[in-house]
């Protein structure tokens, strides 16, 4: 094999095993919601590297919205206990993103705005920008729409009072 089809072997591996993992977790999640009895869709994707798994209703979520809990909470040990069940399985760390109602995405843009506004300030002062703390999900977002924005941050404290400074260029 060439290094160029090795390469593209290894990128349908990981493509298959991120779609297993995907599998792994909705199997896992339907029974939750059967448990449960909550109606909802599944919708499976592998977004930046990682198996994500989308837990969506018709009837606009209000059901779901006990599987989100206060800012999130909930949804965050579901995340968790998704990734054990998918390990259990596969015998492998999972990174597996999971969105209930669409909780996550609406964080996302949320986050995604506030490092925007946090690197136009930095720009407009030029002196750095304290965040209040956040969750590693949280803070990976403001990076990523900081670095976007050509500026520089970093991540201080200790959990769970972990937070982001954007810095000047």
């Amino acid at each position: 094999m060439t290094e160029g089809t090795t390469a593209a072997a290894e990128g349908g591996d990981t493509l298959t095993r991120l779609e297993q993992e995907g599998e792994i977790a909705a199997d896992y999640l339907e029974g939750l919601l059967d448990i449960a009895d909550l109606d909802g869709d599944i919708d499976m994707d592998v977004e930046a590297d990682r198996a994500a798994v989308s837990i969506i209703s018709d009837s606009g979520g209000q059901d779901l919205q006990k599987l989100v809990g206060r800012d999130g909470e909930v949804l965050e040990a579901l995340q968790e206990l998704t990734r054990l069940a998918v390990h259990r399985e596969t015998g492998d760390r999972s990174r597996l993103m999971l969105d209930i109602a669409g909780f996550r995405a609406k964080k996302r843009s949320e986050l995604a705005t506030l490092g925007a506004q946090a690197a136009a300030e930095v720009k407009a002062t030029g002196e750095p920008v304290k965040l209040d703390p956040m969750t590693p999900f949280e803070r990976k977002v403001v990076h990523d729409a900081v670095a976007a924005a050509g500026l520089r941050s970093e991540s201080e404290g200790e959990e769970p009072q972990r937070f982001v400074i954007v810095l000047p260029a």
